[in-house]
């Protein structure tokens, strides 16, 4: 049986995530209120973030940065700005 979230990011019952994706109480929040989908949306943004500000996950400074912006994103409704960056237009 699936399990369902209300999704925090998405305002709607999702399909939840089937483990938690990452260690300690952030973790455990992400598991419980954010879905697969808007998970997968934040990963993509998140590559684009870690390539584009050329973050450096060894550094703590960096993980910081990124683990804010993973908050903002998927609990604030924030979306990851990049200065100078235009989505393609389709």
């Amino acid at each position: 049986m699936t399990r369902t979230v209300f999704c925090q990011r998405l305002q709607k019952e999702a399909e939840g995530m089937d483990y938690q994706v990452i260690p300690g109480e952030l973790g455990k929040r992400i598991y419980d209120h954010i879905s697969k989908e808007a998970w997968s949306l934040w990963q993509h943004k998140q590559t684009m973030l870690i390539n584009e500000k050329k973050l450096n996950l060894m550094n703590a400074d960096d993980r910081k940065v990124l683990e804010e912006a993973m908050v903002n994103f998927l609990f604030n409704q924030e979306d990851v700005s990049i200065d100078g960056y235009t989505p393609p237009s389709e």
